[in-house]
């Protein structure tokens, strides 16, 4: 069973993982240490360090299960990390189990020197060249999708870049990386963009990040988003930009709007903040309701929550109050124990709701069953009327671009209707915001049936990068089914 950091909170997607790295800076460790910091709400379950000291020609690294703050805490730990450059990442496990041999960012000496590497995103193809690899005689140290790519420069000729792009064209997926030679950072989008990728300076050194709030916190500025499909090498000569793949539409994952990045975030020019009040606006604007408190579901409702207030006039008042001290909890995670989990997380505010019609404002809803246990704590307190509004469409499909999500007949929206899931949560009425309304908000006439800008796969089903482990499971699965029902 995996082992999350708050088990109890199960009915979120969860984010896919984080990368930073630094080049040309005196004390690497810390601004790295730092950078994983404002980005631990990408992956909770481990993080690591790989920096490299020019003066003793060595790379030195740190990874272990557990929050930044846990890891790299310890001074003893920090000191080790010496160096000018390095590479750190955050870690929620969408493809390997959660074990510390699954941590990045991973290292490996090849012909050329040592390199490591640290990544974002899933591989849609890493069972089948894994497979080929192992055939070739690769011998796997992690059940990680990323080592694919480690093996996979090893077999490739030329340059560390010349390597490092060979390997690319013979994988698939949605990913954004950073990769540490002796001499090199180096950073690269995914040809569509999918996952995120920022760029930034902090006097004479260049940073890479998932967010900007990885910038932020050490006080660098943003200079630019790494544009799909680019590569880029930061050496002692600057900086240098190619595209070695060819163009393809971009399609940024949508939900980092939603919910995944932080409100303080940029992404792309737009305010993730401004986005999600917008989203709120345009909620209200399609799916009205008759209450007297518009109340968010803490923490990531909030914003929403803020602009659905705004444009429906009604008043925004904190009717759940979160506990952010949760962690990881000291109580065994049984069925009887997690019935009550979600009082350690969230609590009414009776003062608040206690004979009022209220409506709960959240980013989603995907196995439902917390939105269930706040619809009861809400009415519990006293609420005359309980209604729920999502900002976002229904979910009704698995991502397979690094985003650890239920299979499909888990997601509540896959299987029911919206009066079926109104009735399972138990609110007197539920709404979700179309797929078109999504798109005005982002600053769009509507969503492009013919060529989405986003990649909304999780709410559509069309998947943008093809799927093939998936589909070669699917296919094993169906020819099994077939050989079953003709025996």
């Amino acid at each position: 069973m995996r082992t999350t950091t708050n088990p109890f909170d199960d009915d979120k997607l969860r984010e896919e993982c984080a990368i930073f790295g630094i080049y040309g800076t005196p004390d690497a460790a810390a601004h790295l240490a730092l950078g994983l910091h404002a980005l631990q709400h990408r992956g909770q379950e481990g993080t690591g360090i790989v920096t490299y000291d020019d003066r003793d020609d060595q790379f030195h690294a740190h990874r272990e299960n557990g929050h930044v703050g846990d890891v790299f805490g310890d001074p003893a730990v920090m000191e080790q990390l010496v160096g000018n450059s390095g590479i750190g990442h955050n870690r929620y496990s969408t493809t390997g189990d959660t074990m510390r041999r699954n941590v990045q960012p991973l290292f490996g000496d090849l012909e050329f020197g040592g390199l490591a590497v640290a990544h974002n995103g899933n591989l849609t193809n890493a069972i089948n060249v894994r497979e080929d690899l192992v055939r070739r005689g690769s011998i796997f140290q992690s059940t990680t999708d990323t080592e694919v790519i480690l093996h996979l420069m090893a077999t490739m000729s030329g340059s560390v870049v010349d390597r490092l792009i060979s390997t690319l064209r013979e994988v698939e997926g949605a990913y954004s990386l950073v990769c540490l030679t002796r001499k090199k950072l180096i950073g690269v989008r995914d040809p569509m963009g999918v996952r995120p990728l920022v760029l930034g300076k902090l006097g004479p050194s260049y940073i890479l990040a998932s967010e900007t709030v990885g910038l932020d916190i050490i006080g660098a500025d943003k200079v630019r988003d790494v544009s799909p499909g680019e590569v880029i090498v930061i050496d002692e000569e600057g900086l240098h930009s190619y595209f070695p793949f060819e163009s393809a539409p971009s399609k940024l994952c949508i939900f980092e709007f939603i919910y995944f990045s932080r409100p303080d975030s940029v992404i792309e020019d737009s305010s993730v903040y401004e986005a999600r009040k917008r989203i709120g606006m345009e909620l209200a604007r399609e799916n009205p309701v008759e209450v007297d408190l518009v109340v968010p579901i803490p923490d990531s409702g909030v914003p929403s929550a803020i602009g659905y207030a705004e444009e429906s006039g009604f008043p925004f008042e904190y009717g759940i109050i979160r506990n952010h001290y949760v962690g990881r909890t000291f109580i065994e995670p049984t069925d009887e124990i997690r019935h009550l989990g979600v009082k350690l997380k969230h609590n009414a505010n009776r003062a608040m709701l206690e004979g009022k019609r209220v409506v709960l404002v959240d980013d989603s809803i995907v196995r439902g069953t917390t939105s269930r246990k706040i619809v009861e704590m809400v009415r519990a307190a006293g609420a005359t009327e309980v209604h729920m509004r999502i900002a976002s469409p229904p979910t009704t499909h698995s991502c397979f671009y690094g985003v650890d999500t239920p299979e499909r007949s888990k997601l509540l929206a896959a299987q029911h209707t919206i009066e079926e899931m109104r009735h399972l949560i138990g609110c007197d009425s539920l709404d979700f915001l179309t797929m078109d309304g999504l798109y005005r908000a982002m600053g769009k006439e509507g969503r492009n049936n013919e060529m989405p800008q986003y990649c909304d796969a999780c709410f559509s089903g069309e998947y943008p990068i093809r799927l093939k482990d998936h589909e070669d499971v699917s296919r094993g699965q169906r020819q099994l089914s077939l050989l079953r029902d003709a025996s």
